[in-house]
């Protein structure tokens, strides 16, 4: 009996080969964000049982008068928001690592979510809050972009080294949050108010009109990527083997950073800056399925939902009735891991 499943799509053009052990680990991830996602609906001031939370899912938003209206006005697109948000990060994340072949590599670490949030606190300042759904994913996803070329120009020296485009990358980071802090100083209490906790990175306030101006920039960029993983396969092998094997290697990593730009930039225009998602999730599914990036980039996603749905849930119920923002909480698990993840590239390239 074969060890391997093999998927392949002509008209996607996606193809991977991965050990059945490996797929039954994927379906325990997706097990756990669902167990994980019902226990988050039920949690709350108002407690409402697993078993309870699912008989109101299945029976529909008519349900009992109270649960009904908590679970699908407010907990649900909360839920759904961070799901898809830290999807994104994630996905974002794992398309940097292998673009830059460098594992401490991820959009808040290398500066593209600071250019995304710098963006978004201008559109903030520029016009009000009744507008700023609409139009916001649009401005944090050029900052993130203009972020992204520039660090790759910046870094540019006969070629990208990864070492180089980190250091550019953390440089132009630290400039950024400067002059984000600079800015907010001498802006207007109510854009202040604004912006403060939205800056830390959190789903409180998704609703269901969140949630649908949020999609189309996912249903647009996913797509995208998974027809662009093959190329992500290659770019980690180097510069010679793209060129060699008649890929426009300039063209791909573009169209590559294009696509993170837009993931990280749509997902903190929603839910602010976030943070350590995009370092933390790809390295843990490649412990779970490996290297390649077909079902890396699904496992990645299921990982990032899980950190942020459960950073999410520990922010509403471990200090309750205070709401404390999903970013704190990823903050405090990704500052170590990130020095882990130093320590250890130390340790290899020594």
């Amino acid at each position: 009996m074969s060890r391997y499943v093999t998927f392949r799509s002509e008209r996607l053009r996606i193809s991977f080969l991965m050990e059945k052990k490996r797929m039954a680990m994927l379906f325990v991830s997706m097990l756990i964000l669902l167990m994980l996602s019902i226990i988050s609906i039920g949690a709350g001031t108002l407690y409402i049982s697993p078993l309870r939370t699912v008989q109101v899912l299945w029976g529909g938003p008519h349900g009992e008068a109270m649960e009904s209206i908590v679970i699908w006005n407010f907990r649900l697109p909360r839920l759904i928001m961070a799901c898809l948000a830290g999807m994104a990060l994630a996905l974002a994340g794992t398309i940097m690592q292998g673009v830059v072949r460098n594992p401490l590599a991820s959009p808040d670490i290398i500066g593209i979510t600071s250019g995304a949030a710098m963006a978004a606190v201008l559109f903030l300042a520029i016009f009000s809050l009744k507008t700023s759904i609409f139009l916001m994913p649009v401005f944090a996803f050029v900052g993130a972009l203009v972020v992204a070329v520039f660090i790759y120009l910046a870094a540019w020296k006969k070629g990208i080294s990864p070492s180089r485009i980190i250091l550019v990358g953390l440089g132009v980071s630290a400039l950024l949050e400067a002059l984000k802090t600079l800015f907010l100083i001498f802006s207007p209490i109510a854009v202040l108010s604004q912006a403060k906790v939205w800056l830390t990175g959190t789903v409180y306030g998704a609703n269901w009109d969140t949630v649908l101006y949020y999609s189309p920039w996912l249903i647009l960029f996913v797509p995208i990527l998974f027809t662009l993983s093959r190329r992500l396969n290659i770019q980690v092998l180097g510069n010679e083997l793209p060129i060699l094997l008649g890929g426009r290697l300039q063209l791909q990593r573009f169209a590559l950073i294009f696509t993170a730009a837009g993931l990280a930039g749509s997902a903190v225009a929603f839910v602010g800056s976030v943070g350590f998602i995009g370092l933390m999730a790809p390295h843990i599914s490649r412990r779970i399925v490996g290297g390649s990036h077909g079902i890396l980039l699904v496992c990645s996603a299921v990982m990032g939902a899980i950190l942020l749905v459960a950073a999410d849930l520990v922010g509403r119920t471990l200090f309750a009735p205070r709401d404390i923002p999903a970013g704190v909480f990823t903050a405090v698990i990704g500052a170590p891991f990130f020095l882990y993840m130093l320590i250890k590239v130390k340790r290899q390239q020594g």
